[in-house]
């Protein structure tokens, strides 16, 4: 991490010369104004077509043990972003040959060739691909929001930054009887985190009943999960539980967006899922009066950090 390097991850997170199109870059499918989504149900790559599957939202995205929906093995931002970068099915950015053509075309830029150069002192060839990556994950390790309500009634003993309703709605969240923070626990409302000094769990997955296409628990064909990376029946249907963290503003919900709203996401969970073999044991029914569906709601909208998803330092 260096200041240099930031200013330059951020300049080629929104730089669209880095996809086969010229019209497409990071920031297409992660807006700052959605904490780093895109509002979609799929992305949408460079080409105009669909993925499998939702842009995940970057807040804190430093703190996650590892990183996509569904593959334990991709544990650093690094790697994560080759997938989209070379992608080629589904297609994304939609770069060939290691991205070659966007060096190049990076190349002849003077001011991108002075960044690199003060990004990169220590390398006699600053421009290139592994160091366009490693410049992005600089800057996108400094998305950090922590600044919601919740974090000013809880960490700064702010007793007016949450409602009375919110505060309510958090006591049912934490509560055994609702037990969303069964799954979404700690600092970034996904489970366990990664930090310097500290080793941690592995990243949480889980199957929540989303589908049950065969009364057997399977998962349409077009996407199963941690299942297509491990082929183990038992991780069937599972994928990584997201950050809560701004989730007033990162609907429609789920992997492939199914849920179109958060009253659709606890819809789903007081009905406890499809109640199929193979979801987690987690997801079970539960009944929410409307007062308390409210409150709950509440809670998660006190979620939102304003100065996140407005911070000029995050944006072009």
């Amino acid at each position: 991490m260096s200041t240099e390097k930031v200013a330059l991850g951020k300049r080629l997170f929104f730089e669209t010369r880095l996809s086969s199109t010229g019209h497409y870059a990071c920031a297409s499918c992660h807006q700052p104004a959605l904490a780093f989504t895109d509002g979609r149900d799929r992305a949408v790559g460079a080409t105009g077509a669909f993925t499998r599957r939702g842009a995940m939202s970057l807040a804190n995205v430093a703190y996650n043990p590892a990183f996509t929906w569904a593959n334990t093995k991709v544990s650093s931002l690094e790697s994560q972003m080759r997938e989209p970068l070379f992608n080629d099915h589904p297609v994304e950015m939609g770069l060939t040959a290691g991205g070659a053509a966007a060096v190049d075309e990076l190349s002849r830029d003077q001011t991108y060739r002075a960044q690199f150069s003060a990004a990169f002192p220590n390398d006699a060839a600053p421009l290139s691909m592994d160091h366009i990556i490693k410049a992005i994950a600089a800057f996108e390790r400094t998305l950090i929001s922590g600044r919601s309500p919740f974090d000013r009634y809880v960490f700064d003993d702010d007793r007016e930054a949450m409602s009375a309703q919110a505060k309510r709605g958090m006591a049912l969240f934490y509560s055994a009887r609702v037990g969303c923070v069964q799954c979404h626990s700690g600092l970034t409302f996904s489970g366990p985190i990664l930090y310097e000094g500290h080793t941690t769990d592995t990243a949480l997955f889980a199957n929540t009943g989303l589908y049950d296409v065969d009364g057997h628990g399977a998962y349409p064909p077009s996407d199963r999960g941690l299942f297509e990376i491990t082929h183990h029946a038992a991780d069937m249907g599972k994928f990584r539980v997201p950050t809560l963290r701004n989730v007033a503003l990162t609907g429609p919900y789920m992997h492939d967006g199914t849920l179109a709203s958060l009253d659709a996401v606890l819809d789903h969970y007081t009905r406890g899922g499809h109640k199929s073999p193979r979801q987690d044991s987690r997801v079970r029914a539960f009944e929410l009066s409307a007062e308390e569906r409210a409150e709950l709601l509440a809670f998660l909208d006190s979620l939102t950090d304003r100065e996140f998803v407005s911070n000029p330092e995050f944006r072009p």
